[in-house]
């Protein structure tokens, strides 16, 4: 990698902070800017409140390009108008860390063009730190101002620090993509990069946050299938007070303290009330909902452990070693690649499909056709490029 560079502090956008669209016409003549100049990438950054709010909506978007400078928009105050999404889905959307954003963007109706993002080349190009700030000083020896980052972006109106930290997500953007850019042209790597972003701008991506009970943080402490069921139905429970008052669940009751009570409730209501925090030991819907989960008959309760395919591999040591031990052969081969490629192992090959296709397969077929099975799999023609043949030869120089 290059030296790093003498380090500017970056405290505020260069041009002064612009005023939040709250009114539509402003963004409309951003719009007519931005066409102006129909090639230029738009750097996009969005802002939502994961912490605080149920719901994943961006309560503040940003773009910015060249022609038009930075766009401040509050997507309360009206609907996206139809020519801004005709203008960014023409468009190259520079973001970071494009899989936080786009499903909240897509919320709105926007949806880009093509995509470049600077984690994700970041990535690829081996470098240490992937942070959005971390990326910046390496690229452009600036440093960001970023104490704002898990603020409550719901709040009307947004303090002005805040809109200067939000301003500059997208001040530098296509700065530092360009640079990325070069880069991954020198080191050979841009083409997978162009695969990347395509993979990350279409594919599906999941819900923001857990849609499952079995998500809570703690749940291994329960050994009983009384105690998984009453932490399964207070779970479900806070799920519909969070949804109905847009409150991030954590608000409404904790995960230890969901997994406290659920531990206790079949000892009966008062270890239950002594396992919650004195605030919620007066709220008796958390024991109505931890009661309706331990008197459940036995053909309801949940099983201990989620049935998943293919099973989770820290059980393949014990209960399949001659899976584990094809597992350790690939896994190894695969990461000694990406090491002399310069990137993490997880970006030449998702774990998970790479466990999946050790499971599904006992012997080591002709390299074309283990391509063709990762390439069903999902991964991209690059990845199976360099991923094939090591699996290949790992598994027939073992055999």
């Amino acid at each position: 990698m290059t030296d790093s560079p003498e380090i500017t502090d970056l405290a505020a956008p260069r041009d002064g902070l612009v005023a939040v669209f709250d009114r539509l016409q402003p963004l409309l003549a951003w719009c007519e800017a931005a066409a102006s100049a129909p090639d230029e990438p738009v750097a996009v950054d969005a802002e939502r409140a994961s912490s605080y709010r149920y719901s994943s909506r961006a309560y503040l978007v940003q773009l910015r390009t060249e022609a038009a400078g930075t766009a401040l928009i509050d997507p309360l105050a009206f609907p996206m108008p139809g020519s801004l999404a005709t203008l960014l889905g023409e468009r190259e959307w520079v973001l970071h860390a494009a899989g936080q954003d786009l499903p909240s963007l897509a919320q709105l109706g926007l949806h880009p063009g093509a995509l470049f993002d600077t984690e994700l080349a970041a990535r690829l190009l081996g470098m240490d730190r992937v942070g959005l700030g971390a990326v910046v000083e390496d690229t452009l020896g600036l440093r960001l101002a970023k104490e704002h980052s898990a603020a409550d972006w719901s709040r009307r109106p947004l303090p002005e620090g805040w809109l200067s930290y939000a301003a500059l997500d997208v001040e530098v953007l296509v700065e530092v993509r360009d640079v990325l850019l070069e880069r991954l042209r020198e080191a050979g790597k841009e083409d997978w990069a162009r695969q990347e972003f395509e993979h990350e701008r279409t594919r599906e991506h999941g819900p923001t946050r857990s849609s499952s009970w079995r998500g809570l943080h703690g749940l291994g402490a329960l050994r009983s299938t009384r105690q998984l069921a009453a932490a399964r139905e207070m779970w479900t429970r806070r799920d519909e007070i969070a949804s109905a008052e847009d409150l991030s669940p954590h608000r409404v009751i904790k995960d230890r303290d969901i997994v406290a009570a659920a531990k206790e409730a079949p000892r009966g209501r008062e270890a239950f009330d002594r396992a919650l925090p004195a605030k919620m030991r007066r709220k008796d819907m958390w024991w109505q909902a931890a009661r309706s989960g331990i008197e459940l008959p036995d053909a309801h309760l949940p099983e201990r452990s989620e049935r998943s395919y293919p099973p989770p591999h820290k059980l393949w040591s014990k209960k399949y070693p001659e899976v584990a031990e094809r597992y350790q052969l690939v896994r190894t081969a695969v990461g000694e690649r990406a090491e002399d490629l310069e990137m993490p192992p997880e970006n030449l090959l998702q774990p998970a499909l790479l466990r999946r296709w050790v499971w599904e397969h006992e012997q080591a077929p002709a390299e074309p056709v283990i391509g063709e099975q990762l390439s069903e799999l999902g991964a991209r023609p690059w990845q199976v490029e360099q991923s094939a043949p090591v699996i290949h030869r790992a598994l027939t120089e073992q055999a």
